[in-house]
């Protein structure tokens, strides 16, 4: 796959240095060696994305079809998204929204559903081909500071240094690289954090279209309310080729304070009836965490400093508006824009904070902003206990209401939802909380 590794007490020198393989990265690497830039990327796992075991949904990425048209030919992609569901889910009942639209079965696709490890792999691989040198198993231990500007890195347990003008920092939610060049605080706000854990469920592709009414290529994605044991959080189960992919993503704040484990709310989550009925006949094939920066735009740090940039997660680039959780395609629109901005200053000689601005302009103008910032709010009101616990009840018991026939009269069901809703969440909090919702989203 074109990794190196080097041994001798004598510095590398590079045009760039990008730290971290994941999509944040190799779009940056990518970008920069088709413009001629000699990249190094570093990669502290055997293989990018051996860290990695997400299974999750990957969105649109126009930056990524810039740089190569058939992009969605080329990838290790697994079912296009045609049908996007919600799931209110209470101890006893369920109610369920599904939109299967005729757009998202057509070119291009919505979104499609992937693996990590494959993903990451083949992404950097693609920046390979362009000329980028990929260094494996090594993990970034200092930066290079020479006159007050960052200048390199070296690597933990090899000698010598890697040098260039310029770093990206895109080594994920805890980034090391943004920390040591003061650009994010040393400590973390729990309550802007999240941790995903995810079970992968071997089933046969066939009995995947059959329970889920697909054909051919398509994918189902679903997310859940409810069910996460009194824990702030959420649910989601997406369908693979010949898997499932089904999780919860918990505040961290709230989860600590439960004294619960993400495994075990997890196994508590599959076992409900309502869930166990989805994934019934697959087989458990393995687990895995992740930790998710969701404070939004409060949480962005600074992303420009003398001879860095910080793209990815590194960066906080995490939508969780309660209805899409958008991440890969963020980072990945970052990495290419750090690229961008990383060849403008060679062009114009100057890495100083001041000639890598034009990182900051690039992304204040891109979606990726400009949606956080839109969505700055949503990361405070999805703090909210009532989301998970009175709405659920709310929903799926208006909704048990409405389709009962047992021979009594139907009430009004405006007067209906007013005495449900006081009985089960307080007008006032009704009000509250629709207020909250309408100044968020």
């Amino acid at each position: 796959m074109g990794s190196r590794r080097y041994t001798v007490s004598s510095a590398y020198s590079f045009d760039a240095i990008v730290v971290g393989a994941g999509p944040a990265g190799s779009s940056a690497a990518l970008t920069m060696a088709r413009a001629g830039l000699k990249v190094a990327l570093v990669e502290r796992g055997t293989f990018p994305g051996e860290k990695n075991m997400f299974g999750g949904v990957l969105h649109r990425l126009p930056s990524l079809e810039e740089v190569f048209p058939d992009f969605w030919e080329r990838a290790p992609l697994e079912r296009h998204i045609v049908k996007k569901g919600v799931t209110f889910m209470t101890g006893d009942s369920t109610f369920s929204t599904t939109i299967e639209a005729g757009n998202f079965d057509r070119p291009p696709y919505n979104g499609y559903t992937i693996f990590r490890p494959r993903f990451d792999r083949w992404l950097a691989e693609e920046a390979v081909k362009a000329g980028a040198t990929l260094i494996t198993r090594a993990t970034v231990d200092e930066l290079v500071i020479r006159n007050g500007q960052v200048a390199g890195v070296t690597i933990l347990d090899r000698r010598g240094e890697l040098t260039a003008p310029v770093v990206v920092a895109a080594d994920g939610v805890l980034s090391f690289t943004a920390k040591k060049a003061g650009l994010r605080q040393p400590t973390f706000d729990p309550g802007q954090m999240a941790v995903g854990v995810k079970a992968l469920i071997d089933m046969p592709r066939e009995m995947i279209d059959d329970r889920f009414g697909l054909v051919r290529d398509q994918g189902f994605a679903n997310e859940f309310v409810g069910g996460t044991g009194g824990v702030r959080g959420g649910g989601f189960l997406y369908t693979n080729y010949d898997s499932l992919s089904i999780g919860l993503v918990f505040h961290l704040g709230s989860l600590r304070t439960s004294g619960k484990t993400p495994y075990d709310l997890l196994n508590a989550f599959m076992e409900q009836p309502q869930v166990d009925k989805m994934i019934r006949g697959g087989r458990l094939q393995e687990y895995s965490a992740h930790v998710i920066p969701e404070g939004g735009y409060a949480m962005i740090p600074e992303l420009v400093g003398d001879g860095i940039i910080v793209a990815g997660d590194a960066a906080a680039l995490c939508n969780a508006t309660g209805l899409n959780l958008e991440g890969i395609n963020l980072a990945s629109h970052s990495g290419v824009l750090a690229g961008k901005a990383v060849i403008a200053a060679h062009q114009a000689g100057d890495f100083s904070r001041r000639g890598l601005q034009v990182y900051r302009q690039l992304m204040d103008d891109s979606y990726v902003i400009k949606d956080l910032k839109l969505y700055r709010k949503a990361p405070h009101m999805l703090h909210n206990d009532r989301i998970y616990n009175e709405y659920p009840e709310l929903v799926c018991g208006m909704m048990e209401y409405i389709y009962r026939i047992d021979g009594a009269p139907k009430e009004n069901l405006s007067k209906l939802f007013l005495k449900t809703a006081r009985e089960k969440v307080g007008l006032k909090n009704l009000a509250a909380d629709a207020f909250s919702a309408w100044r968020a989203l």
